[in-house]
């Protein structure tokens, strides 16, 4: 047999090589994969780059790229060569001969083994550590951007006297810096000193020496390296008290020194960092003594002054000296805390006066007028009639309104009126064929404004539309109602070629459109679909038949998104906004600059602060930076996205804000000047919800000024439960046109309440003044009331409701069948030194799948009403109802129809009086289709009985002598006649006030 190479024990199968045809596939197969890999990160840069440039940023995109390239390839070359060096240098001074040992001999293996390749092993640990490194400093550019662009805040801080700036944009800087100065020392460390262990230079079990002259040197240069470092965190860490969280039983995520900070902490980091410089001149000393003995001993004892003095003085300080006079230690420290905190979230102007909580009238029917005068009370929530809008407004399966709709206000026939208000947005879920076509192409955008009066609602308790219909018209007059981009709008769209996208429909039929805007980026070039096709994951981009000349990719596409992507140093505000502005439907964005590093102010994190009952149930309404933890805030941009254009545009909102000049200098050109915004769209910017939730959480503790108050606890408040919601979240704010006791007319505010700490009766009552261009823009105020009395609270008040026998009775009726009931906004206004509650009610019938708005809660000075109107229900409680005569015969419970001389007229109201009474009885079962009829067959025979008094007048002025008439008007109200005889028409079917 032949010999195969076996051994003795058998044959020994010989593997051959791969032929060259399998070589070639494989190889080919690796050339693919890996040029197929440098496509997908090229497109994925390319993709991003496009984008920039058609929204006109790609300053943003250059500026950010080109600073994360500096820091990657700078910081990870220093990394590389740090370590790089140690390791070469090491390898250096090894000796040239090592001991006989078992250790050494057992070392040889490895060195021979490495010798061949110790440059590309060198190579190798160079390029790791460095790209790691990179990686990491690339991660830092908004620090660096901020470091090295930094503004003075003209602000010093109590402690040291510093600029602001320097706690904001240097010291994080530095911070990192030293970081990476550890990092380079301990890698460099561990590498040389690996290095000199394989090499001979470090023994561990040899005899003799346990290291060599020359490792010892090179190590004690490291050593002493890395005790600089630490003296110099050391003498940073002075600085970084003034910015040090800790726990504070006063208030939470507490920030800046404390009698302990400044009598213990601060002295024992100075006697730390000269110890510790000390120390290292013993670690470089050793170059020269050639001995570890001196650096040890100043090693140890830099860790027991660290621990006796760093960690057990404070300790006795806090013991001894604060616990048993906390009040009068802490209190100049806490005076500090409270000024900075209340000038960092811009709460230091807040206005804080005494508010009795009870009114000063006696006689109440007088207060009627004046709440028209103190309100425009919003009936209409914005959070509860999306359903209706979809009902009423949707048109098409593929249009949808958002969860939460909008309150906006909008000048009509020169006054301004209250608005709530949606954008018909597009809703792919309801497409009926599903294909990538229709997705993609055919179905792209939404269409029109739906608007409604905030403060009343029809005589079924549907919205009263200022704006509505497909194509929309009404009072917002003529725009541009093609909506490409919205807060629904998540899919990419491709428009502008061949293919025609579904613009509406109507009785004529469907309607096509072509995209005729400059925005998204063009599809013609080849390059650019393989990319997009790649990026997407949709291989159809690069061969499809619908894609040709003109086409345009739109995505990024919620506002949002866009204001993030142009602006990536901003903090986005969780609720945009749309707007009629300049004939075109502009979603209007806050955001806001932030840092975390102002002296003595408090930190929040802002998902916790802004989360309440409407981010915790609804998608399109989120919280701000989940996690974010911030010291400082300002509302310093407005931004607007064009909802056919998707223009973004930035506008400097705060003038004075010194983060916002630093990201200015940083990427020049961005940002507007606010000159530069229009009066129209000035009419529509508000005060920012988040903004506000953020304020209100911190003035539950500072409001206080006084430090012994706030360290007592006594005065904390809390923001109240949605009483409305059983989720247990705090209550949203609300926007409302009211007027607080110091102002002489409405404006445009937003508003909430505050309990005592674990109590539910009322602390506070709070509104900014939210109405852009105006002198009280942003002023906040706060009316305080006694703590000597009780005012019911938001869930007390809401609880009275429900507890009332009449009210819940009317309720039971209202839920009778399988209809549900829904409260609304619960609005609270103050009115002459007491608090008027407004709550509406809506029912979601069985046969309905909306909520109408049906009756009005409102409570003041103890009276409750529970009436189908607001106005209805205000003059209940203010003892001002209407003047009509009672009934001529009340025996029978029967309203006898009113008199009139001219039949015509009497005849009609009396089929007015038969269907006012059948309304009533239709209320009481409730059948709300026998309801509606009545009050058509109601309004037909007042408008009949007015058209017939009509016709008498007017032969009443033809003749020489007038005979008596009577009159009745077509709002149910009474007229006179001249021969003295009144008569009342029965009263119309209720509207929502």
């Amino acid at each position: 047999m032949p010999d195969r190479g076996g051994g003795p024990t058998g044959p020994r199968i010989r593997v051959g090589r791969p032929s060259r045809r399998v070589r070639t596939l494989l190889m080919t197969l690796g050339v693919l994969a890996v040029l197929g890999m440098a496509f997908t990160m090229f497109a994925g840069f390319w993709t991003d780059w496009l984008w920039y440039r058609s929204v006109n940023y790609s300053s943003v995109f250059t500026t950010t790229l080109w600073t994360k390239i500096g820091l990657f390839f700078v910081f990870g070359l220093l990394m590389a060569l740090a370590v790089g060096f140690n390791i070469w240098l090491a390898h250096r001074l090894r000796p040239p001969l090592s001991a006989m040992s078992v250790e050494q001999q057992s070392l040889d293996r490895y060195r021979m083994g490495i010798a061949p390749y110790k440059t590309w092993l060198l190579l190798g640990i160079t390029a790791l550590v460095g790209l790691i490194a990179g990686a990491s400093a690339a991660g830092q550019w908004r620090t660096w951007l901020m470091w090295v662009n930094g503004v003075p805040f003209h602000q010093k801080d109590p402690q040291f006297h510093l600029d602001v700036s320097f706690f904001a944009f240097d010291l994080p800087w530095y911070r990192f810096l030293l970081g990476f100065g550890f990092a380079a020392t301990i890698l460099s460390l561990i590498a040389a000193a690996l290095t000199h262990y394989l090499y001979g230079g470090l023994r561990v079990t040899s005899p003799g020496a346990r290291a060599t002259a020359a490792a010892t040197g090179h190590l004690s240069v490291l050593l002493g390296i890395f005790v600089t470092l630490k003296a110099v965190a050391y003498w940073l860490d002075r600085y970084g008290l003034a910015v040090k969280s800790s726990d504070f039983k006063a208030t939470d995520n507490w920030t800046g020194l404390r009698y302990v900070d400044a009598n213990a902490y601060l002295p024992a980091k100075t006697i730390l960092f000269c110890i510790a410089v000390i120390c290292a001149l013993l670690f470089f000393a050793t170059l020269w003594r050639r001995t570890w003995q001196l650096p040890v001993i100043g090693f140890g004892l830099m860790v027991l002054s660290a621990i006796l003095i760093g960690g057990l003085y404070p300790a006795i300080v806090q013991k001894f000296q604060v616990q048993p006079n906390e009040q009068a230690k802490e209190a100049p420290y806490v005076e500090k805390n409270l000024k900075a905190t209340r000038e960092a979230y811009g709460i230091d102007g807040a206005q804080v006066t005494e508010y009795s909580g009870t009114s000063n009238t006696k006689d109440k029917t007088t207060l009627r007028d004046d709440v028209d005068a103190t309100a425009s009370i919003r009936v209409l929530d914005p959070n509860i009639v999306s359903p209706t809008y979809q009902q009423l407004q949707q048109m098409r399966k593929y249009y949808a309104f958002p969860t939460n709709l909008d309150v906006d206000r909008y000048n009509v026939n020169g006054a301004d009126q209250d608005t709530v208000i949606g954008l018909r947005e597009l809703n792919l879920a309801g497409v009926d064929k599903q294909n990538w076509i229709n997705n993609h192409f055919r179905y792209t955008h939404g269409y029109g404004v739906v608007a409604a009066q905030g403060t009343t609602a029809d005589a079924e308790g549907r919205p009263l539309f200022t704006e509505s219909n497909l194509p929309s018209e009404g009072d917002l007059g003529t725009y541009q109602q093609r909506i490409y981009y919205g807060e629904k709008t998540t899919a990419y769209s491709i428009v502008g070629g061949p293919q025609k996208e579904i613009d509406y429909s109507d009785d004529a039929g469907e309607k096509t459109t072509s995209y005729t805007g400059k925005s998204g980026v063009n599809l013609s070039n080849p390059v650019n679909r393989a990319a997009y096709a790649v990026a997407f994951g949709e291989p159809q981009i690069l061969y499809s038949g619908a894609i040709g000349e003109g086409s345009r990719i739109l995505y990024n596409r919620t506002p949002k998104e866009r204001v993030e992507a142009v602006a990536p140093w901003l903090t986005i505000d969780g609720d945009a906004y749309p707007a009629v502005v300049n004939h075109k439907i502009e979603w209007i964005v806050d955001a806001y600059t932030t840092t975390n590093g102002y002296p003595y102010a408090s930190r929040t994190t802002l998902g916790d602060t802004t989360a309440d009952s409407l981010t915790a149930t609804n998608d399109n309404r989120a919280v701000v930076a989940q996690q974010n933890q911030v010291n400082y805030i300002r509302n310093s941009v407005k931004a607007t996205v064009d909802a056919y254009t998707g223009e973004v545009k930035l506008y400097q909102w705060d003038t004075q804000d010194p983060v916002l000049k630093t990201w200015m200098k940083a990427f020049p050109g961005t940002v507007k000047s606010k000159s530069s915004i229009s009066a129209d769209l000035m009419a529509h910017l508000r005060y920012p919800q988040d903004l506000f939730k953020v304020q209100r959480e911190l003035l539950t503790r500072y409001h206080v000024k006084d430090a012994t108050t706030f360290l007592s606890g006594s005065e904390v408040w809390q923001v109240p439960d949605d009483p409305s919601n059983k989720s247990g979240d705090a209550v949203p704010p609300y926007y409302l046109s009211m007027k607080m006791p110091d102002q002489k007319a409405q404006a445009f505010s937003l508003t909430t309440t505050f309990t005592p700490n674990g109590r539910d009766n009322l602390s506070a009552f709070m509104a900014v003044d939210s109405e852009a261009g105006t002198s009280d823009y942003g002023k906040i105020r706060v009316l305080k009331l006694p703590t000597s009395t009780t005012v019911d609270g938001p869930k007390q008040v809401q609880s009275q409701f429900n507890s009332e026998q009449d009210i819940a009775e009317s309720i039971r009726l209202l839920k009778g069948g399988d209809s549900d009931i829904e409260y609304g906004n619960l609005l609270t206004v103050p009115l002459d030194g007491g608090l008027l509650y407004v709550e509406p009610v809506y029912v979601r019938g069985g046969g309905l799948k909306y909520p109408l708005l049906k009756k009005v809660l409102v409570t003041y000075g103890g009276n409750t009403a529970f009436e189908d109107t607001l106005d209805e229900a205000l003059n209940k409680v203010f003892g001002a109802e209407g003047t009509t005569p009672p009934p001529a015969d009340e025996g029978d419970g029967t309203t006898t129809p009113p008199t009139s001389t001219n039949p015509t007229v009497r005849e009609a109201l009396t089929d007015a009086q038969e269907a006012f009474t059948a309304g009533q009885e239709a209320l009481k079962k409730p059948d709300w289709d026998a309801y509606a009829k009545a009050q058509k067959d109601l309004e037909a025979a007042l408008k009949r009985a007015e058209d017939a008094q009509a016709e008498a007048d007017k032969g009443a002025k033809a003749s020489s002598s007038p005979s008596p008439t009577s009159s009745a008007s077509p709002n149910g109200g009474s007229g006179s006649s001249s021969g003295g005889g009144a008569t009342s028409s029965p009263s119309p079917s209720p509207s929502s006030g």
